[in-house]
């Protein structure tokens, strides 16, 4: 009797036409859920037992493939952020798109590891990283690298500063006193990123900001001459390109001055802010940004990259190698096989194993285009202005902070307006019409509605407004 390893058969489909004929109809299933995302609410919430089902026992048999398509459907696809919905306006997410939800596809099927070695995944992202140093005006000695998002870009950004400023220092070790500087709005991932350090957030400096929401500089002159008299080492400053609560965009320019002047680091999070380079009437807000030693931005925010396709960038390539370089035997390069390629990406970064976050990013910048991004990104800000015009025009609402780009916060007047505003978000989300977020500006809290899917329309912002005026005055405007 022959004995047939169990273990030979692998996990390839033992029917081949009946598992494509599956993965045809999931990925139609994707495409009508895609076409008809209109006709569906932003965001529901999950009932109860659903979420309970996913409490489920550990899968120890196998299940036909049909049968988990099918669990999908049911409880999860109709449970998603809501993100590409054209009324979601919550937080700062892109949409996606078809072209790069394919090319995850293909990128998945190629299942490659892109820490190094030489194939043509890694000429991919090397293209990428070719086009990104064009877009932003850094020399062709620039590094790059795909990571999660900019607040994984903004940590490794600040490693490169620090390694630039120690570059003498005893491996290992942190000099003592080092500072860093940001603005008040910082997001909350750099004062995060400095603990991670080992400098800890002590060390960073929130610099106030002026009444457009961006970093003073006489402000951060100041305070860099004050650590310097108390024996402080100044070595980072870090600029905006979109802060998160308000969409500013700080002095670029004036901070690369005084970051050349100060010999300091000049770091830019441009996490969502950056990418409206692409817009004409948009790019002369970042005048500057070309001056910076590093710049961290998302391509799955206003490029519209299905998630996650972060991304760093550093002016000098030998320092940013120099900061996670690290010799292996078994990563030995080679100078012809596939051991060949040297520097690979596991070179400028912490992972060895890396996805192959570049096709989704080069399918949708080839598909689409830069000047046809640009539009998009010019056409969120444009509903941004609707909206801000459209608050100003009602007396029951409340502009609260500059309308810098595609971010507007207002609120609804009444009673306790904090209360009044934070139910009316909750209410919004759960009726599914609309899904703007809130945040705090000025210790008031407000409706934010940042505009940042390519789908949205004019008419998503009219019903936003009128979805905030008629939630209003089911709460009686806070007065009861």
């Amino acid at each position: 009797m022959t004995i047939v390893d169990a273990s030979s058969r692998g996990l390839d489909p033992e029917d081949w036409p009946q598992a494509r004929l599956q993965a045809h109809s999931m990925l139609d299933d994707m495409l009508d859920h895609l076409e008809g995302l209109r006709a569906g609410p932003v965001w529901r919430p999950m009932p109860a037992a659903v979420r309970a089902g996913f409490d489920a026992p550990l899968p120890e048999e196998p299940l036909p493939l049909m049968e988990v398509h099918q669990e999908f459907l049911q409880y999860v696809l109709p449970y998603g952020t809501g993100n590409l919905h054209p009324g979601f306006m919550g937080w700062v997410h892109g949409g996606g798109n078809v072209a790069g939800m394919l090319g995850e596809m293909l990128a998945a099927g190629l299942n490659a590891n892109l820490g190094g070695r030489d194939h043509a995944p890694i000429e991919v992202e090397r293209q990428v990283l070719r086009w990104v140093r064009r877009i932003f005006g850094f020399p062709a000695t620039a590094s790059g690298l795909f990571v999660t998002g900019t607040s994984m870009a903004n940590f490794m950004g600040l490693l490169v500063a620090l390694r630039a400023a120690e570059e003498n220092r005893t491996p290992g070790t942190i000099q003592e006193g080092l500072v860093a500087y940001a603005s008040a709005a910082v997001h909350g991932c750099v004062p995060r990123a400095m603990d991670m350090s080992g400098l800890g957030r002590g060390a960073l400096r929130l610099v106030p900001v002026d009444g457009a929401g961006r970093i003073r500089l006489d402000a951060l002159e100041s305070a860099i001459a004050e650590d310097r008299d108390r024996g402080f080492h100044p070595f980072l400053a870090v600029g905006t390109a979109g802060t998160v609560d308000i969409g500013a965009v700080d002095n670029l320019a004036g901070l690369a001055d005084l970051a050349g002047r100060h010999q300091l680091w000049f770091h830019v999070d441009g996490a969502f802010g950056a990418l409206a380079i692409l817009a004409p009437s948009l790019a002369p807000l970042l005048a500057g940004l070309e001056g910076a030693d590093s710049l961290a931005f998302d391509f799955h925010k206003w490029a519209q990259v299905p998630y996650d396709a972060g991304y760093l960038l550093v002016r000098d390539g030998e320092r940013h190698r120099a900061a996670f370089a690290s010799r292996a035997a078994y990563l030995e390069r080679a100078t012809r096989g596939l051991a060949a390629g040297s520097p690979w990406p596991c070179d400028f970064g912490p992972d060895l194993s890396r996805g192959f976050r570049a096709l989704k990013t080069w399918f949708t910048l080839k598909t689409y285009g830069l000047r046809r991004l640009g539009e998009v990104i010019e056409g969120t800000c444009a509903l941004a202005r609707q909206l801000e015009a459209r608050v100003k025009a009602e007396a029951c609402l409340e502009l609260m902070a500059p309308v810098a780009l595609n971010i507007v916060c207002f609120r609804h007047r009444g009673k306790d307006p904090d209360a009044l505003n934070a139910r009316i978000v909750a209410d919004l989300q759960e009726s599914g019409i609309v899904a703007p977020s809130t945040t705090r500006v000025e210790g008031n809290l407000v409706i934010r509605a940042a505009i940042v899917n390519h789908r949205t329309q004019a008419c998503d912002v009219d019903a936003l407004v009128e979805a905030v005026l008629e939630f209003g005055r089911r709460l009686g405007a806070g007065t009861k």
